[in-house]
């Protein structure tokens, strides 16, 4: 297993990236969009997994417009005002339509590392609209689409996902919280709806009792054996898939 820093150059600058890479060489990439405490150790940990299942994982910063921020702990992020109000600036002013962009220069920081096979890509929390956003941007490379406790999945919003399923031909799986005041059960539906209507190959599975974050180890609501479960769900979809 390898790590390594590289620079991303996208249409609105520069970004950050890591990626990691499995000990035999992987043609096959997944790219994992962040939640919204950004990159840090946890989330290195489950690039590192993933990668041990034999794909090179890219985890670029969302947030790269925006540097110097944070850090932030995720256990206390949302109880003080001062990161409270960061994050939502950051999550904010970071929206949609610029991370669809940077999914053009993230695929192609992939090729240039060698890795032109089929992309898989998995989000948590706000990287899951933007994980199912960049399969319906870049269907053409993009064969599996994953969102963990991802919000506004299908939202009133313009830019929500739902609206794009025609353009995805990637396989979806979403998981959902138990109780996630991000994606009520009304937004659940809706998304099945859409993707029904567009023949896309999806899953859609709720994990009953657990909370928004549950699947990240420094979550407050983080919940092992459900975390576990999201584990074996994930590489299952994604050997399925990417092989």
């Amino acid at each position: 297993m390898t790590k390594q820093d590289i620079e991303i150059k996208t249409q609105d600058g520069t970004g950050k990236a890591r990626l990691f890479r499995p000990a035999a060489p992987a043609k096959t990439g997944v790219i994992l969009y962040m939640d919204i405490f950004g990159p840090r150790p946890a989330l290195d940990q489950m690039a590192e997994r993933l990668a041990g299942h034999g794909y090179a994982v890219l985890v670029p910063d969302l947030f790269y417009r925006s540097v110097p921020y944070g850090p932030f702990d995720p256990k206390t992020a949302f109880a003080e005002e001062k990161s409270r109000a960061a994050l939502s600036a950051l999550s904010g002013g970071t929206t949609q339509d610029m991370t669809i962009r940077d999914g053009a220069a993230f695929l192609d920081a992939l090729a240039a590392e060698g890795i032109t096979g089929p992309v898989g890509v998995v989000g948590y929390c706000m990287g899951g609209a933007r994980a199912l956003n960049a399969a319906a941007t870049h269907s053409a490379r993009i064969v599996a689409a994953a969102s963990f406790h991802g919000g506004n999945l299908a939202s009133d919003a313009p830019d929500s996902p739902h609206r794009k399923a025609a353009s995805i031909k990637a396989r979806v799986y979403v998981g959902t919280a138990g109780v996630d005041r991000s994606f009520p059960p009304e937004q659940s539906a809706r998304l099945a709806e859409a993707l029904r209507v567009a023949e896309v190959d999806h899953t859609i599975e709720n994990y009953v009792g657990v909370g928004h974050g549950w699947c990240i180890e420094d979550h407050s609501v983080y919940n092992e054996a459900a975390a576990e479960r999201h584990w074996k769900r994930l590489t299952t979809f994604f050997n399925e898939t990417l092989g």
